[in-house]
């Protein structure tokens, strides 16, 4: 088996120490930095490597850590594994994603746990479950976020066995399944890259320190280093997309940059396997250069997470105004109707909660709608509040419907996080398992001040280090038993089934969404094709004039509602929802 490595820090010899016994490798004389060796190998052979004399450290690529991240590499035998299923071959226009946690969504907290779970998101509807980051981190409990092993899975989840079940499992059942991956920086703690090589720089800072070194000296092999970990999932694991986290934080000076290379790279192994790949991107930058062809001077990103229609989505709905809720909260309603149709609430319009005008307007004409991820709740709007507080506990049933209703039938490729169809009541807190004593205080302290600035008594806010922070926040599937989580339910699957059958709501027009709102009283409706659907987010029957052909037919709605008559007008009773056809 061929062993290799990338230790440019190294000055006079690398050694690799297989199952106890040593193995001095040489230098690659046409790779700069690089030491290789072929050494007889077997799936589950412990291994680490020496630099200089110094103490045994995991491979940098590890794809198995059976001890965690300061323990010895495994090798893995990625042919071992015997597929059962063929990927389905999903495409991001006909999607609906469901952002879970493995460690929450089930009590056993593992990947063979939720892979048992997966016939319920089949008959939601589902098309593609969306997996917050697997990679390696010390503990146990964890977001995934502070990951250190971006090659490997978290072994506390199952490891890359499971993982493949997992994927095999969703296939069987038609569904496809996205990785969240991060590559703006890896946690603070188990984390030996720097060890080996300037994986890291000081040109750049970031909120997490030291920038992964994109641009500056021996960058190339940084970027080919997490370009071909991303390829890896898609390829070792059958991962059909990637969530890409943060990718404003990614500190990129170069001409051509990391994102681009990473989009080319994912397009070519979908032409090489025959079958579709996709990137998404998380990005505050407001720009939809993001997912503009790479043709056209984009990054060649396929889809985008938009941010501002939730955060006009949720101003609207619960009056909260605090932070960066600010902006929107002046004309909810409006902002809402804006990025129904415009994608974009800030597309270079001045922001007060960042002092300066943000964002670039979206060419409607050019750009497909499946650009764009839409969504009520994800893991960040919820878990990065003190309390870890879902819509469910402060917004009534109705409510809830009308954010589910604007979500699966808007114009964006909906996503639903995890419980959020049936109004699930459990919170999904802020929760970690560091080893090291001085980072769990410190992260402990810092989470209390960070929301003691804001108003919160420092005792409430949960202890992320606790094990019962994260019990709290496992999902309890006993409520889909009663209503109105039941209601909720099968409202949900009403939705994603017209989404399903209805060309008109999967049709890529941005420019042919037509909105109408009243902010007073609280009602929006907007038209995709033949279909209308409104929406009354006030407590008051709302009076919407249609200015339809009275041959409207209902096709759901939360409450009872008769059907408009010849004077086109609607009455919606309060906090309500309905789906029409006019064809």
């Amino acid at each position: 088996m061929l062993f290799e490595v990338w230790a440019p820090n190294a000055r006079d010899r690398v050694t690799l120490e297989l199952n106890g016994s040593a193995h001095p490798l040489e230098r690659d004389a046409e790779r700069d930095g690089w030491w290789t060796g072929v050494v007889p190998a077997e799936d589950g052979d412990r291994y680490g490597f020496s630099l200089d004399g110094g103490h045994l450290l995991p491979d940098p690529r590890s794809r198995r850590l059976p001890d965690g991240p300061d323990g010895l590499s495994a090798v893995v035998d990625h042919s071992a594994y015997v597929w059962r299923n063929e990927s389905p071959r999903l495409r991001l226009r006909s999607a609906v994603l469901y952002e879970l946690h493995l460690g929450t969504f089930t009590p056993e907290g593992t990947l063979d746990g939720a892979a048992a779970r997966l016939g319920e998101l089949a008959g939601l509807g589902v098309t593609h479950v969306e997996l917050m980051p697997l990679c390696p981190f010390p503990g146990v409990r964890g977001w995934g976020y502070d990951g250190v092993a971006p090659w490997a899975v978290h072994e506390p989840y199952g490891g890359p066995e499971a993982l493949k079940r997992f994927v095999d499992a969703a296939h069987g059942l038609g569904m496809g399944v996205v990785l969240d991956v991060v590559h703006n920086h890896l946690g603070p703690d188990g984390n030996h890259l720097p060890f080996f090589g300037p994986y890291f720089t000081e040109t750049h800072h970031t909120p997490w320190g030291a920038a992964v070194n994109l641009d500056a000296p021996g960058s190339d092999e940084v970027r080919a280093y997490f370009r071909g970990s991303a390829l890896a999932w898609l390829r070792d694991y059958r991962i059909d997309g990637l969530r890409l986290d943060a990718v404003h934080a990614l500190a990129d000076g170069r001409a051509l940059t990391f994102l681009e290379e990473l989009s080319a790279a994912v397009d070519e192994l979908a032409r090489e396997q025959g079958r579709p790949h996709f990137l998404i991107a998380e990005s505050d930058l407001a720009d939809p250069r993001t997912t503009a062809p790479r043709a056209l001077g984009g990054l060649g990103i396929h889809a985008q997470w938009n941010d501002d229609f939730h955060h006009s989505l949720h101003t609207a709905l619960t009056g909260e105004s605090q932070g960066y809720y600010a902006d929107f909260a002046r004309a909810p309603m409006a902002a809402l109707s804006k990025t129904l149709t415009h994608v974009f609430f800030h597309d270079g319009t001045y922001s007060a909660f960042r002092g300066r005008r943000h964002g670039r307007p979206v060419d409607r004409e050019r750009t497909p709608a499946h650009r764009f991820l839409g969504y009520a709740q994800t893991h960040d709007q919820i878990g990065n509040r003190a309390l870890g507080d879902r819509l469910s506990a402060s917004l009534s049933p109705g409510l809830l419907a009308c954010a589910a209703t604007l979500v699966l039938t808007g114009p964006s490729v909906p996503m639903l996080f995890m419980g959020e169809e049936w109004g699930a009541t459990t919170p999904w807190q802020y929760f970690t398992d560091h080893t090291d004593p001085e980072l769990a205080e410190a992260v402990r302290r810092g989470r209390r001040r960070e929301f003691a600035e804001h108003g919160w008594d420092e005792n409430e806010v949960p202890d992320p280090q606790e094990a019962a922070t994260r019990d709290r926040s496992v999902l309890d599937r006993s409520e889909r038993e009663w209503d109105p989580h039941k209601r909720l339910l099968t409202w949900h699957r009403r939705l994603i089934a017209l989404r399903r059958t209805l060309p008109d709501l999967t049709d890529p027009d941005l420019a042919g969404v037509k909105v109408a709102f009243d902010e007073e009283a609280r009602w929006l409706v907007f038209r995709r094709g033949v279909l209308r659907v409104a929406v009354n987010l006030g407590k008051e029957p709302a009076v919407i004039p249609l200015g339809s052909n009275g041959r409207d037919q209902i096709l759901a709605a939360w409450d009872p509602v008769e059907t408009p008559a010849a004077d086109g007008v609607l009455r919606l009773p309060g906090e309500s929802a309905v789906v029409l056809t006019d064809g």
